[in-house]
């Protein structure tokens, strides 16, 4: 009884991704101080990643939202084979290319209706990227995957095994799209300089 009661009580502050997430997986869904300690490390980046990735922070608190939801019910059947970071951003990128894809569509359905999807769309999007400049700005000049990779890199500072691994894509591949989307986004701003 002893041990079982000082084994309870931990610092999860104190602990790796991994060791929470073990923790978790064992815990939940009675104890979740583990699960909330994981949230609290990375609710600032995921927020970050899915504003930029689909453009705009309602979307983005959706998203987080079901992110949440789904590691906290996903936890008992993480088995440890990647780093939680990893497997937490794959699901991030799952769960804004689905969100993606469903703005897509409703937008393609406005325009089959004409309903000037283009008013609604520079309201909501553009002039948040306007204003916030910086990597935002750059963002709005590439396609979604590579805006994917681009984000995983700059914001979530994950490396190109982690960044291929969560978009099932090889590592040569991978490195080549950041390249390929760097040089491209070089040469935009470059010719808009010197205009």
């Amino acid at each position: 009884m002893k041990t079982s009661n000082a084994s309870s009580r931990y610092d999860p502050g104190l602990l790796s991704d991994e060791e929470l997430a073990e923790r978790a997986h064992n815990e939940l869904f009675h104890v979740t101080r583990a699960y909330e300690e994981l949230m609290r490390r990375y609710q600032r980046t995921l927020f970050n990643v899915c504003t930029r990735y689909l453009g705009n922070e309602r979307d983005a608190d959706d998203v987080c939202q079901e992110i949440m939801l789904k590691v906290l019910y996903g936890l008992k059947n993480f088995e440890g084979k990647s780093k939680f970071k990893t497997w937490l951003y794959s699901i991030t990128y799952n769960e804004c290319t689905t969100q993606y894809r469903k703005e897509r569509r409703k937008r393609r359905l406005l325009d089959a209706l004409d309903l000037e999807p283009q008013e609604e769309a520079s309201e909501e999007i553009s002039p948040k990227i306007e204003e916030k400049g910086g990597l935002d700005r750059w963002l709005a000049h590439v396609n979604p995957i590579d805006r994917e990779i681009l984000v995983l890199r700059f914001v979530a500072e994950l490396e190109f095994q982690e960044i291929a691994d969560i978009m099932h894509m090889g590592l040569s591949a991978t490195k080549m799209r950041f390249k390929r989307a760097l040089d491209r986004l070089r040469e935009k701003f470059a010719e808009e300089a010197e205009t």
